[in-house]
């Protein structure tokens, strides 16, 4: 049997017509496996009228191809997860409490490791490798779901903020949150589902075609070309401007508000004058601006060694934009020690020597 995360209904209906069994089983096989976080009892009753053959093969075929190769838990309940995959690839995927204590959210990624060049995140340092298939980025969603009600705790919303751009494998990344958001599969929901982006434009335009009504963040992290330029090479193509015209386009059609992430770093992109200047990009529209203060990686790319900058220093940014009219978040700092920065794990766990051919 193929990993169930592969299947939609209608091609594991194939699938069990195709080894003689009823493929009348396949919503009922699947809406369990997704339930159980990946992993069904299948002689329970939660799947009744299941022939004993296929009982039988479903628990001894492998159902999961990816297993988790470290599991690091951070002092504030963050947990970050690498995923050893069939090929010996790895990726990242975090979990995340809410302040409620019923509830939790997670991270994905779409490919292993990226392609972008952004000089502050670890996940570029050595380039893409692959796009991720659309099972193995849902089998991350599974990971999560079953760590979480371990936890007791429901997986409540789901970003595509791991390694890679999601809108370079749109394909997969489309397929997966069919399956993740779908109420007959893995029920998370649309509206609960955030896809991220550098600002690949027709990307953008692409996923609004898709009409799957899920969320849009932009990370621009500078209000100006040049300097975004610098700190996110691959944006070269688009300039801020048509970069914000796409991501309002996008809001307009799907009537979902957009998020600004925007990575504060010291001396680089923090000023007044580029608080006053975002502030005034985003006047007028329904937009979250969501600050994130750095999470240190060391050099990046160009051997710059960027700093965080200090409480005050953030709290005067957020309070410009604020004061600006922007609706303005401070994102509280997750798993600092867990290395929960986009590929901070997964470069360790590749720098010790293990079997990640692709590091």
């Amino acid at each position: 049997m193929t990993a169930l995360a592969d299947h939609d209904i209608l091609t594991f209906r194939d699938e069990l017509s195709r080894r003689g069994h009823n493929p009348r089983n396949a919503a009922r096989l699947l809406r369990a496996f997704y339930e159980s976080g990946g992993a069904p009892d299948f002689e329970s009753r939660l799947v009744p009228r299941v022939s004993r053959a296929l009982r039988n093969e479903l628990t001894s075929d492998e159902t999961m191809r990816s297993r988790i190769a470290a599991r690091h838990v951070s002092s504030d309940g963050t947990v970050k997860l690498l995923l050893s995959l069939a090929d010996g690839a790895t990726v990242e995927t975090v979990l995340m409490p809410s302040h409620r204590p019923d509830r939790s959210a997670g991270c994905v990624s779409s490919q292993v490791g990226c392609a972008m060049g952004c000089d502050f995140c670890a996940s570029t340092k050595s380039g893409v490798a692959r796009d991720l298939g659309a099972g193995e980025i849902v089998e991350q969603f599974l990971h999560l779901r079953a760590e979480s009600l371990a936890q007791r705790r429901r997986l409540c919303s789901l970003v595509f903020m791991g390694m890679g751009e999601p809108l370079l494998n749109l394909d997969a990344v489309t397929a997966a949150i069919r399956r993740i958001a779908d109420p007959t599969l893995g029920a998370l929901g649309w509206r609960h589902v955030t896809v991220s982006t550098v600002g690949i434009v027709p990307g953008i335009e692409r996923l609004m075609n898709e009409n799957l009504g899920v969320h849009l963040a932009l990370s621009l992290h500078a209000p100006d070309d040049e300097t975004r330029r610098r700190l996110v090479p691959a944006a070269r193509k688009w300039t801020v401007a048509e970069i914000l015209d796409a991501a309002r386009r996008y809001q307009e059609c799907t009537g979902r508000v957009g998020t600004i992430e925007y990575c504060l770093l010291a001396g680089v992109n923090d000023s007044d004058g580029q608080a006053i200047a975002l502030a005034e990009l985003v006047r007028g529209w329904r937009v979250h601006v969501n600050l994130i203060p750095y999470n240190s990686i060391g050099a990046g790319l160009s051997g710059a060694v960027y700093r965080r900058p200090d409480d005050a220093r953030v709290a005067r940014f957020a309070t410009l934009l604020h004061d600006g009219g922007a609706v303005v978040h401070v994102r509280r700092q997750r798993g600092d020690d867990v290395n929960a920065a986009c590929g901070q794990l997964r470069r360790q766990y590749v720098q010790i020597g293990t079997t990640d051919e692709h590091g």
